[in-house]
């Protein structure tokens, strides 16, 4: 067997065959129909590739698996080797079953969620010799196997397994087809979780009843490893009674020679790090369904769950339910196809874990959206994207939160949001130190004493980890922009001026007398004495070649996250005027902008620079940010394309996703305002339904050419913007718009490209704080 094993591994191993290449063929001819066809009763899901991102060599670390919109479930294989998101393109690895949570696109190795995995098993001598243990029961696939669209997932196993998907918010079918003629086995885990962080439970079978209940504690896989989550599933293993429950037991086992069954036995209660689970015979149908739901709250509730939600159903009238809330989150947008994936994708997460919360927020009846993640990765992006469609997605953080305050206070009170418990919760986050704040609010204590976080200080009053004090500080102020965003819509004019002042605070960690390449000035972390600590600003840059610490290490020393001074020193996403001027004006900023791209400093899949592209906008350049944003998405080694690798990097949450599906419709958000900045739009027309106000904003790209999705833009081919109208009137700035004159009242804008790339804004540039801008709430 061990022989048989290792030849397939090499085999494999230099077969690079997954997915299956029917997925491109039937987007392929899904597109060519769309293209030829007039009709407007269009399948928006046909679109979606659900394997973009899910390679192994880039990192994209998505999640295939069948899903509804922020769906609690989402069913895909598990395998070894590097898979956060538990599946994995890589054919030489192998499944460990299939599991119904997980997340998408987070950069930690350990992987998110994995809970409950299920492995088919061909025991032919019957239950004792069920393959139960992790390492046992690991099968490779079959090449060119793995099938995923819009709420469904499959792949077959080398035995001829094959293993099915499909789901609801909170339930869903596993559907497993086997060889004609075998006896169907199964294996449930309890212990084994992605990132292996099973702190306890227990499992029960219930035989009259043919059900399973599971559940436990977990650690998350990124941050502390004190703090745990609880999560339950419930197995009905029946189909309506069209399948039989012959044989079932507990096991146990580890990788030193324990592999303990017990047939027909019922109970199993474990305590940290053991392995356990259920294999179970369901006589001799070809083709096996189970029904899960899953819960955060208790065992009771995931049944619960899979009964409202599933019930009597049948595997194919759930995937066609979920394809239809596929289909109505999708046609939001109505544009050139090559959107839709990214649009699905931003849509996978956070998870809608409404009625199923747990530990502060136990028992709330509010809306609640959740995942492992941090809004860190989102709040550019993601959560600006949620909010430009509909008012009623999104997740924590100032800026996120004062993104739905600014855009949507006018429908705050129907939403059941009260505006002023809002302020009062960001003015918490803005004024109360926390005890512990490496994950729970700011180390603001410090930070209103000196004006920056300084490094190395005393502090007396909370604890954190020393490190990260020059990015600290600049999200700090953008937080307190946020806030005074707020205090602004509900008319608080001291705080307006108070979280004003604050929100300038980053210019304390400028140092001017800091050079690199010929360049003065960047931003460094600060003693509280008022002395900087010199780092070399290339320092965790794409052109570091040293092995030093850049993320939440407790020996990092740059004084940035995951990132590096040369790019740290243009996020004042609310201030870049000022950054203009700190920088010697507009040319010397235009120069000093071109050598971080060309120098290779630009990091295209990391939050911090997600704006820098359109930094050329705010020194009354904008054809430059049209160009660059071209190189990187087009020409770059950070490439995008429809495929497997076709991300630079993982995709964090959809920030990436949302990142690209912005850059796609020429526009750019500016957080926790109303504006969004004009580049170039890849596609000749889009329209943008806002379900919630009811409003249809068609954008139409007068002078469009295919040609110029290309960089370098072939001479003579339009590209650049030469006047944009809104309604019939000519909008005051080629650079910018603002949502509550587009989006918020629906119609029609025009953008007029042309070849002429020696274009300004026409009109003012890009609003910046300190400049007079966002002097007044909409």
């Amino acid at each position: 067997m061990i022989i048989i094993h290792d030849s397939l591994s090499v085999w494999i191993g230099t077969t690079y065959a997954q997915p299956s290449p029917d997925v491109q063929t039937r987007i392929s001819a899904a597109i060519a129909g769309a293209q030829a066809s007039k009709s407007t009763d269009i399948d928006y899901t046909a679109f979606v590739n659900p394997f973009i991102g899910t390679d192994y060599t880039n990192y994209g670390d998505v999640c295939p698996g069948a899903s509804v919109p922020f769906g609690m479930v989402k069913f895909t294989v598990d395998f070894t080797g590097y898979a956060p998101a538990g599946y994995n393109a890589d054919p030489s690895q192998k499944a460990r079953g299939m599991s119904p949570m997980h997340d998408s696109g987070t950069g930690s190795s350990l992987g998110t969620y994995g809970n409950f995995e299920v492995m088919p098993l061909l025991c032919p001598s019957g239950f004792d010799t069920c393959t139960t243990t992790l390492l046992a029961r690991e099968r490779y696939r079959k090449n060119d196997s793995d099938d995923a669209y819009p709420g469904y997932f499959s792949l077959t196993l080398d035995n001829d397994i094959k293993m099915e998907a499909t789901s609801t918010r909170r339930a869903g079918l596993e559907r497993f087809t086997f060889p004609e003629g075998s006896q169907p086995y199964f294996v449930l885990d309890l212990a084994n979780d992605l990132p292996a962080s099973f702190a306890g439970g227990t499992l029960d079978i219930d035989p009259d009843r043919g059900r399973i209940t599971i559940g436990g504690h977990y650690g998350s896989s990124f941050g502390p490893s004190e703090y745990h989550y609880q999560a339950f599933a419930c197995y009905d293993l029946l189909n309506s009674g069209t399948q039989k429950l012959s044989e079932y037991g507990i096991w146990t086992g580890d990788t030193y020679g324990l592999d303990a069954k017990g047939l027909g036995q019922t109970h199993l209660n474990l305590s940290q790090n053991i392995i356990g689970g259920t294999p179970y015979q369901s006589g001799n149908p070809k083709e096996v369904i189970l029904r899960v739901g899953i819960s955060f709250v208790s065992t009771d509730q995931a049944c619960a769950n899979a009964e409202e939600e599933i019930g009597t159903s049948s595997f194919e009238e759930i995937q066609k339910a979920s394809k239809a809330l596929w289909q109505e989150k999708l046609s939001k947008i109505e544009i050139d196809v090559m959107l839709y994936s990214s649009l699905y994708r931003a849509s996978l997460t956070p998870n809608n874990a409404t009625l199923e919360t747990q530990g502060a927020f136990a028992n709330t009846k509010s809306f609640y959206f959740d995942s492992l993640y941090c809004s860190w990765d989102t709040v550019g992006s993601n959560d600006v994207m949620s909010k430009f469609y509909s008012p009623t997605c999104g997740s924590s953080g100032d800026n996120i939160v004062a993104q739905f305050a600014v855009n949507y206070h006018n429908e705050a009170q129907a939403l059941g949001i009260d505006l002023d418990e809002l302020y009062t919760a960001l003015v918490t986050d803005g004024q109360v130190n926390p005890p512990e704040w490496n994950t729970m609010g700011r180390q603001v204590n410090v930070y209103k004493q000196f004006s920056y976080v300084p490094f190395a200080v005393l502090d007396t009053g909370s604890t954190g980890r020393q490190t990260r004090e020059g990015s600290r500080t600049l999200e700090y102020a953008f937080e307190d922009f946020g806030i005074r965003q707020v205090a602004q819509v509900l008319g608080k004019i001291e705080d307006v001026e108070y979280y004003t002042n604050r929100s300038y605070w980053y210019r304390n960690v400028w140092d001017a007398s800091v050079d690199s390449d010929g360049y003065q000035g960047f931003m460094q972390k600060r003693f509280s004495n008022g002395t900087f600590y010199y780092t070399d600003p290339i320092d965790c840059s794409p052109k570091d070649t040293s092995s030093r610490s850049c993320s939440l290490q407790e020996d990092t020393q740059s004084g940035f996250y995951e990132s590096s001074s040369w790019e740290y020193s243009w996020y004042a996403p609310h201030d870049t005027g000022y950054l203009v001027e700190l920088m010697g004006g507009d040319t010397a900023f235009m120069n000093r902008l071109d050598h971080f791209f060309e120098a290779g400093y630009y990091l295209a899949g990391n939050e911090p620079s997600f704006q820098t592209p359109i930094g050329y906008h705010y020194a009354n350049q904008p054809w430059r940010s049209v160009d660059y944003l071209r190189i990187w998405l087009i020409w770059s080694d950070a490439e995008l394309h429809p495929d497997i690798a076709g991300l630079p990097g993982n995709d964090d949450q959809a920030a990436m996703a949302t990142l690209l599906s912005f850059h796609l419709l020429g526009l750019y958000p500016v957080p926790s305002t109303t504006h969004y900045l004009i580049v170039s739009p890849f596609t000749p027309k889009y329209t943008i339904h806002n379900s919630y106000l009811d409003t249809n904003t068609t954008v139409t790209v007068i002078n469009y050419s295919s040609a110029s999705v290309a960089y370098p833009i072939p001479d003579g081919v339009p590209a650049y913007v030469k006047s944009v109208t809104i309604n019939g009137v000519p909008a005051k700035s080629r650079c910018y718009i603002d949502f509550y004159d587009t989006f918020r009242v629906g119609g029609e804008i025009e953008i007029v490209v042309t070849e002429d790339k020696t274009y300004d804004c026409g009109g003012p540039v890009p609003e910046s704080l300190s400049t007079g801008g966002f002097a007044r709430a909409r």
